[in-house]
């Protein structure tokens, strides 16, 4: 039976180093002593476990892990977290476990020293982790129960998500934008909705936060995009580059909404953007780079008007109070979380072609306001 001796020593080599050199020597003594994987396992699993001490989540380890390392790395990853969340057995809500559910554990085939490799990369980027801003308010939690607790899913969400699904699938512009621009319309429906009945309830609802990751290439236009939704749906967009992810900082049904829409507008507009270059390369154009950045740059600015006009037709002079109310209550959430922010501006826009033809797909992607809903 092994003694945990041989995962303290090869942690002690590897983990306080970043040279190869060490890697290798850490590796060799785990690759030699099969009986020591189970305490591997357990040590990993108590890494995990201190990423959520500094506020790290599900999905943010994983998008972490596969921005840094790679999909071997994601899949050892996901097994952890599973394994750490089945030992502690530990109710965290709907959105913590819809992240559970996203993970895919599939075992890792390949020789023992290859295997403890990969275990002692990950655990190197797991130990460094800096600490993240807290998503839940757990003194608002204890007195009134998080939103997922005490209301169940709408059914206006089922009908959004087949409404940006359709817009998703159509090869029809036209048709692309009614259904985008009638989910959005159902989004501020829902969420004005929700808004009136947190009112009239007697425990105060409060924002909550999640993490939507930003992608490379061509970052600060995909948050650019991001900013746009949230602000269109009453939220919060702040980005941090560095770690690839978004925070968005809203009420429960408006951040599902965000969510919803944004991964929908990013399926529009890469098809667009896609289509749109082929027909520039067609034409002679070489400039691929500059003219991504300037379509997805024209998009977000262009998007973000529009969705707002979709949003203000649902609003009517006796909603603004308690609309104003919850536009306070998230400011002041996000600027306790984020106490100091800067701005920053999208590089690189400098492809007239590329810009005018995003403009052109947020037009497509967004119809113009209709008959506010009875």
């Amino acid at each position: 039976m092994s003694t945990p001796s041989t995962v303290d020593r090869a942690f002690e080599t590897a983990l306080y180093a970043d040279t190869d050199a060490t890697l290798d020597t850490g590796a060799s003594l785990l690759a030699a002593d099969p009986s020591a994987d189970a305490e591997l396992v357990l040590r990993g699993e108590d890494f995990i476990v201190a990423a959520w001490r500094r506020g790290w989540q599900p999905a943010d380890v994983v998008r972490i892990v596969r921005r840094e390392l790679d999909e071997t790395h994601v899949q050892l990853a996901s097994g952890l977290i599973l394994g750490s969340e089945a030992r502690r057995k530990q109710t965290r809500g709907r959105r913590w476990e819809a992240q559970l559910d996203e993970l895919d554990p599939a075992p890792v085939r390949t020789d023992r020293f290859s295997y403890a490799t990969a275990v002692l990369e990950l655990y190197r980027l797991l130990l460094r982790l800096p600490p993240l801003e807290p998503l839940d308010d757990p003194h608002h939690h204890q007195l009134h129960g998080t939103p997922e607790e005490r209301r169940p899913e709408s059914r206006m969400l089922t009908r959004i998500r087949a409404l940006l699904a359709k817009a998703e699938a159509t090869g029809f512009p036209e048709e692309a934008e009614a259904l985008t621009g009638k989910a959005q319309e159902l989004m501020a429906r829902h969420s004005i909705d929700e808004a009136l009945l947190a009112a009239g309830a007697p425990a105060g609802d409060a924002p909550g936060a999640c993490r939507i990751g930003v992608d490379p290439p061509y970052e600060t236009a995909k948050a650019t995009l991001l900013d746009a939704v949230a602000t269109a749906n009453r939220c919060r967009a702040v980005w941090n580059e560095p770690l690839g992810f978004s925070t968005v900082v809203g009420f429960e049904p408006d951040l599902e909404a965000v969510e919803l829409l944004h991964t929908s507008l990013l399926v529009q507009a890469t098809a667009a953007m896609t289509k749109a270059e082929a027909a520039a390369r067609a034409a002679g154009r070489r400039r691929t780079k500059t003219f991504r950045q300037s379509f997805l740059a024209a998009y977000a600015q262009r998007i973000g008007t529009r969705l707002a006009s979709a949003t203000e037709t649902q609003v009517t002079p006796d909603l603004l109070p308690v609309l104003a109310t919850r536009e306070v209550a998230v400011t002041a959430r996000t600027d306790r979380m984020f106490p100091e922010t800067t701005t920053t501006r999208v590089r690189g826009v400098n492809d007239a072609a590329g810009w005018n033809q995003g403009a052109e797909a947020a037009d497509r992607a967004q119809v113009e306001p209709r008959q506010r809903l009875p």
